[in-house]
């Protein structure tokens, strides 16, 4: 993982909640909240989120934990973004390949800032940041885009008006060097600002697409049960999967 990281998640975000809104993020929220405390078992009293960008899924799942719920990001840009919609949350810099804050949560979660992990090295890093923010009986999430055995290539396109100004993109993924784990989304990005000429530019993200395997022999090494459940939402095709692992008390 690089330093700075794509340009979307800094010398952009204050563009990204017209890229992905908020409101876009109720049903994938709610199953990621629902994974969790059902793996708990109960609803959890705290909640950690490891690479929480702009806030989105937060903005949903952080009225049913039963206790603090603590966002961290390493672009200080996407954490500020965040506070805009999740003021009264706790949220602390740093990269998930390192963090370590001294304290631990009944849930560790880790959305799509897992598809930038790619290689097993950041992998196992990656398991044990989460292991020294687990509570004993706790859990953890993460929810890569693809694995090895899920990623598909494709193009998307999406975006939003927003008050005196407008965004589209168009996203592109296409394969990495051969031998590696890791593929390219490539964003080509369109900006309006009333009174202004329109503006296009261009972001390359580098991300990991690691076998299945990988991820839950570093989980599993790190301490945890970890298995793969499917994930639901009825904008997305099935066969994806998620990490679930539990710390034994």
């Amino acid at each position: 993982m690089t330093s700075a990281g794509p340009r979307m998640y800094h010398e952009f975000a204050d563009w990204f909640h017209l890229l992905t809104a908020p409101e876009e993020y109720a049903e994938e929220a709610a199953f990621y909240f629902h994974a969790a405390a059902g793996a708990l078992g109960r609803t959890p009293r705290s909640w950690l989120e490891l690479g929480s960008g702009g806030g989105n899924n937060a903005s949903h799942y952080a009225q049913w934990v039963e206790g603090d719920v603590v966002l961290s990001d390493r672009s200080e840009q996407m954490l500020a973004l965040s506070k805009r919609i999740n003021p009264e949350l706790e949220h602390v810099g740093g990269d998930m390949l390192e963090l370590r804050l001294g304290r631990t949560f009944e849930v560790v979660f880790v959305h799509d800032a897992a598809s930038y992990v790619v290689s097993e090295d950041e992998v196992q890093r990656l398991a044990a940041t989460l292991r020294a923010h687990c509570d004993p009986g706790g859990v953890v999430v993460v929810c890569p885009d693809a694995t090895a055995e899920t990623l598909t290539f494709e193009t998307d396109h999406g975006g939003h008006d927003g008050e005196g100004r407008a965004m589209r993109y168009l996203e592109w993924t296409t394969p990495g060097p051969p031998g590696s784990h890791t593929y390219f989304a490539d964003y080509a990005y369109l900006y309006h600002i009333d009174g202004q000429p329109p503006r296009v530019e261009f972001d390359r993200h580098v991300n990991g697409a690691l076998p299945q395997a990988v991820w839950l022999r570093a989980l599993r090494e790190a301490g945890f049960e970890a298995w793969t459940a499917p994930f639901v939402h009825s904008e997305v095709p099935d066969g994806g999967v998620i990490f679930v692992g539990r710390l034994p008390t």
